[in-house]
């Protein structure tokens, strides 16, 4: 029997701000919600969420890379939960990068990391093209820059993994720099709502522009200190409204994810809240 949708640590609203299997898309959070290790943190979101975002750190310096045994149990528990996930795939790696031992480096890092989570079948796979400063440009050499980013996820795709479960993530730069590899490799892509706001970006043109191959939508607010990866509290009214009214109208069977992008308790009590209000008239 599954655990109740309410349990001990939630908050009096919890009782209205139910989210699995409430609306015609799949709605996450990431796996740093109670402070503990992932595993513990799947248990907690099995029955508060319908997907979950595996954030995972693989360097020199530190890893949380799961066990296979970990990778099995979690592969189990979302099998059980009727529990998807997306993969992070790491943060610190440069794929454009112009040093060629760095760029190879990043992207062995990439496929450690899908070798390992390949087991839980993941709804998709979520790659940062970073530059090597951030901002817009993210780099002062384009042409190089895509064309090292042009190898890397020719590489990146040589052991199988599907396309367009390859999600391109929008940064802190315009998503235009890379578009002419995602339509190359027919790729899919994370439009990450929250980096749109914080650069002040026009979310309906990229929702216009990217909806057919948008699989996974990251949405978090941004506090009057202008820092993002807040309560959804903080976005402003409207820009919810508008995605969940895009993906309700897409074709029966044609399934995203909407992340969570939050990280903490209190948030994503306060984020489920502002979900359940918001968002009603698209329930099932």
């Amino acid at each position: 029997m599954s655990a109740p949708e309410n349990g001990p640590g939630d908050s009096p609203f919890s009782q209205c701000a139910r989210l699995k299997g409430t609306f015609p898309f799949r709605i996450g959070t990431t796996s740093y919600i109670i402070p503990d290790d992932i595993l513990p943190n799947l248990e907690y979101l099995r029955d508060r969420v319908d997907d979950v975002e595996l954030v995972l750190f693989e360097s020199d310096e530190f890893s949380n890379l799961p066990s296979p045994g970990a990778v099995e149990q979690i592969g189990r528990l979302g099998r059980e939960a009727n529990l998807t996930y997306t993969v992070h795939l790491p943060l610190d790696i440069r794929l454009g990068s112009a040093d060629e031992a760095e760029r190879q480096a990043s992207v062995g890092k990439c496929l450690r990391v899908i070798e390992r989570m390949r087991p839980v079948e993941p709804f998709g796979w979520i790659l940062h093209l970073h530059g090597e400063q951030r901002g817009d440009p993210p780099t002062t050499d384009l042409p190089r820059w895509r064309s090292q980013n042009r190898r890397s996820l020719r590489e990146l795709l040589a052991g199988g993994l599907p396309r367009r479960q390859l999600c391109v993530e929008s940064l802190d730069y315009d998503f235009d720099l890379v578009a002419g590899l995602v339509e190359e490799f027919d790729l899919s892509v994370c439009l990450d709502i929250g980096h749109l706001l914080v650069q002040r970006r026009d979310v309906v043109a990229h929702l216009d522009r990217w909806l057919d191959r948008a699989r996974v939508f990251h949405v978090h607010g941004v506090n009057p200190e202008g820092a993002d990866h807040n309560a959804l509290d903080h976005i402003p009214a409207g820009i919810l409204e508008t995605l969940a009214g895009r993906l309700t109208r897409l074709p029966t069977g044609d399934v995203r994810v909407m992340t969570m992008e939050i990280f903490g308790q209190d948030d994503f009590e306060r984020s489920r809240k502002t979900v359940a209000e918001r968002l009603g008239t698209w329930r099932k």
